[in-house]
């Protein structure tokens, strides 16, 4: 019998997952920041999947299914102007390796690609570390946008080669003042991937936007973000420097190609407010395009300085307060925790304390109907074995309040036994959560029974 539980264990594990409602892709990286575990985060959204693989709260790669492969090349394209060793020839040795070894590849060939790189010794460990870097935080900006999907969290990576460790906090940092920058441009591109064309733009103009006076590339259908490889130049940059064109009507922007259509477009509903609060409750004024009509300036210098602020060194831990896209600071959901264990109520406070969740800790669990009644959460963790008072009556208890009848409760428990998990079940519980848990077991049935 403990095994056929065992295997329902097993299955239950597989299938956790949910929808993003209220819970958004940033209340999700930044709960996995502060897991210790592994993690495989896989998302979907308008046919495009995203993985992101975590580890003791670190990034080990993240991706997504739209042309990896282009973003391998794009950024390894840049990397190359700074490292001689990847020349037009390695280029071209690295897509026969992708494209002759596809098929056998078991994961992801961009980042099989990057290790072939390595174990050929056309990079080193910290130039290979550099260009995942640059792939990860265009991948996480993209998630970042997500408005609507379904997410599935499990313990396992992928068996994949770890080559680094990225900061989540300071990945975060960097792509929200990126897209910050992008939505102030929002009014008139709304996607990296739309295709600049310049009708009858001067000559000269182009040499000014470019530094360069061929402007065979630009009538070609390649976006914003393939043109600023050829041009050797920052996005950011590129896109700041074309738009007063773009609003005068001098340079047309057309729609992405497919599949790229498929990434989120960039918002600026978050723009409508001239401030945004930081996690300390200050504000800080910020240019609002949608009333000023001002055009953002980015320096090549600047977006330098901005991208060397991440430091791959593992060791470097520090958390950055973080601005978040979703202006609205106020909690979305409340838990309530109710355990005798000081100890796992210090754990759940830790691994859900953000800007999503209101955790609501009770070491006293005969007090605890009280406390219920006067929070109304959204989700109750309940220890079923406390020395206070029988954790399966005060189920019953809480379930024959008529506002608690569809509230889920999640059952913290070390027994394993069937009948006591059926009896639970008869009496209300939702679910349960096996003691001890680690942060992304907790993270997992929060986000089950909440979305």
């Amino acid at each position: 019998m403990s095994s056929a539980y065992d295997n329902g264990r097993e299955y239950l594990d597989s299938i956790n997952y949910g929808t993003f409602k209220k819970l958004y892709p940033l209340g999700l990286l930044r709960q996995l920041a502060n897991s210790h575990d592994s993690t495989s985060l896989q998302v979907l959204s308008n046919r495009v999947s995203w993985s992101i693989y975590v580890e003791q709260g670190k990034i080990i790669y993240a991706t997504h299914s739209v042309e990896p492969v282009d973003r391998l090349e794009r950024h390894s394209h840049r990397l190359g102007a700074q490292i001689p060793t990847l020349s037009n020839e390695i280029f071209a040795q690295l897509q026969v390796f992708i494209e002759g070894y596809h098929s056998q590849l078991s994961h992801h060939p961009e980042y099989q690609g990057i290790h072939w790189l390595i174990e050929q010794k056309y990079l080193s460990l910290a130039e290979a570390a550099l260009l995942i870097q640059e792939m990860v935080k265009e991948v996480i900006e993209s998630f970042l946008l997500i408005q609507q999907g379904s997410y599935k969290l499990t313990n396992k990576l992928h068996d994949i080669p770890k080559i680094c460790r990225l900061n989540i906090n300071k990945i975060l940092k960097i792509c929200q003042e990126n897209l910050r920058i992008w939505q102030l441009m929002g009014n008139n591109i709304s996607s990296p991937y739309q295709r600049p064309y310049l009708g009858n733009t001067e000559p000269a103009t182009i040499e000014k936007i470019t530094n360069k006076s061929n402007s065979t590339h630009w009538n070609q259908g390649l976006s914003i973000r393939h043109l600023a490889v050829i041009s050797n130049q920052d996005e950011l940059v590129l896109a700041s420097n074309i738009y007063p064109y773009i609003v005068e009507g001098e340079i047309a922007l057309h729609e992405p190609d497919p599949p790229f259509d498929r990434l989120p477009k960039i918002v600026i509903d978050t723009l409508k407010t001239k401030s945004i609060n930081h996690p300390d409750n200050s504000s800080t004024d910020i240019p609002c395009l949608l009333n000023s009509g001002e055009i953002p300036q980015v320096s090549e210098k600047n977006s330098q300085q901005t991208q060397s602020n991440l430091i791959i060194n593992d060791s470097d831990c520090e958390n950055h307060q973080i601005i978040p896209l979703n202006l609205h600071r106020e909690k979305i959901y409340t838990i309530v925790a109710i355990d005798d264990s000081l100890a796992n109520l210090k754990h759940i406070s830790h691994t859900l304390s953000n800007d999503i969740f209101s955790v609501v800790t009770i070491y006293q669990p005969v007090k605890a109907l009280f406390s219920i009644i006067r929070y109304r959460p959204d989700l109750i963790l309940l220890d079923l074995n406390t020395a206070q008072i029988d954790g399966y009556e005060l189920c019953h208890l809480i379930r024959n309040k008529s506002m608690f009848k569809k509230t889920p409760i999640v059952g913290m428990t070390a027994n394993k036994g069937i009948l006591n998990r059926f009896k639970a079940q008869i009496l209300g519980v939702s679910g349960f959560l096996d003691k001890p848990f680690s942060s992304v077991d907790l993270l997992k049935i929060v986000f089950t029974h909440l979305t």
